[in-house]
């Protein structure tokens, strides 16, 4: 999800204003405060992409609430940048971004730094019946991911799935073991990114342990023997490891690599974007379970009074089905819906139109028959991103 390439056509409003901060609602079940009485300005910074997804969601709350919110402004930022641009901002009493949508990554950053507001169960009373109408795996994903600090808006099964040319891989791998082999015989022609910045990067890592049968997947650090193994093994094959997937879509369509890692979304959009061939194929390898991912909403810590009402009010409309049915997009999180009752039929017609043309039969199937795991907890994930940092990037100069 994260680190997402430029999307064509893709309308961005870029923008920033500086609120004044006067501390943000503190204390276990503080009850959450009263809409103001005049509309304010909020500043919605995207550090994963969900803007490609939700912007239009976004701008029909401004513009069926304006006596709630005068203009909403989106802003963009790497995820690597998020945790320093807040813990600054909050020790300068001058926080000027009032909602951020981030991956696990993000999310796992802030929790690490102190940066999130608190917002279940504190502010329970603003979001009514969340649980219960969230997916089931995305409320898995809620509780074990957001921890009261980060409210999921988008979900998806993710991957990994390895994309491949036809034309080009004749004897497609279905073992992480022919993989490898792969790779060794066909040097450079496989490819990552790196996990820190990258989703299908980072649900390939985290998705190894289950294909690898290693001691505990959800122990980076004491129970990943295999799967650094690995990761250092096929690493002697892999020409760099890109900043961002964006890049792997790039190459992969341009012919420089014939196998890359993806996830149903990178897979779908691209392909709508005509990045990447229409007649690339998908596959999975012996093992496989999916590692979900999503989308979370959070808060700084030090957003004005006025503004958390409003960004509360905001949040419940964005997890309402008319809204959701936005989440659909071009494919791009596929299906990407966190609640429930929210048919493709509900999505914009060119969504509709979109996912029939490259959405692919078999997702139904690998979804519905095969398990689908919880990404690390956050700070896990931190230990593996270090990890994975100190073992295997390490032995490639960055690009």
């Amino acid at each position: 999800m994260t680190n997402n390439f430029t999307r064509i056509n893709r309308r961005t409003v870029l923008g920033g204003i500086a609120v004044s901060a006067v501390g943000g609602i503190t204390g276990a079940w503080a009850a959450a405060p009263a809409l103001p009485a005049a509309p304010v300005l909020i500043t919605v910074m995207d550090v994963g992409g969900a803007l490609a997804l939700m912007q239009p969601a976004f701008e029909e709350y401004a513009k069926t609430y304006p006596e709630r919110a005068s203009r909403i402004v989106f802003t963009k930022a790497p995820v690597t940048e998020l945790a320093g641009k807040l813990k600054a901002q909050q020790a300068a009493k001058s926080v000027d971004i009032d909602v951020v949508l981030t991956g696990s990554d993000g999310l796992a950053a802030g929790l690490a730094n102190e940066t999130w507001m608190k917002i279940l169960p504190d502010f329970a009373d603003k979001l009514p019946g969340l649980e219960e109408n969230y997916e089931p795996a995305a409320l898995a994903l809620h509780k074990a991911q957001g921890q009261g600090f980060g409210v999921v808006v988008n979900y998806y099964p993710s991957g990994p799935l390895i994309e491949y040319d036809p034309e080009r891989v004749k004897q497609v791998p279905t073992t992480a073991e022919e993989l490898l082999a792969y790779a060794k015989a066909n040097p450079g022609r496989f490819m990552y990114a790196r996990p820190t910045n990258s989703g299908p990067g980072r649900t390939f890592m985290m998705g190894l342990p289950y294909l690898l049968g290693d001691k505990d997947p959800h122990d980076p650090v004491n129970g990943w023997e295999k799967t650094w193994a690995y990761l250092t093994e096929i690493g002697q094959y892999i020409d760099y490891y890109p900043a961002g997937t964006g890049a792997t879509m790039k190459e992969f369509g341009e012919g420089s690599r014939d196998i890359i890692i993806s996830t149903t979304g990178w897979d779908i959009n691209p392909r709508a974007l005509g990045i990447v061939p229409e007649t690339a194929k998908i596959g999975t390898l012996k093992g496989f379970h999916w590692v979900s991912d999503a989308f979370f909403m959070c808060m700084p810590n030090g957003i004005a009074n006025d503004k958390v009402a409003v960004v509360l009010d905001l949040m419940a409309f964005l997890l309402t089905p008319k809204a959701q049915a936005y989440a659909y997009d071009e494919g791009y999180l596929y299906p990407g819906p966190a609640v429930k009752n929210v048919p493709i039929s509900m999505a914009p017609q060119h969504s509709q139109d979109v996912i029939k043309e490259f959405g692919r039969p078999e997702y139904a199937d690998l979804i519905a028959n095969n398990p689908i795991e919880l990404p690390l907890k956050p700070d896990q994930m931190v230990l593996a991103f270090r990890k994975w940092d100190e073992l295997v990037g390490s032995q490639k100069k960055a690009q």
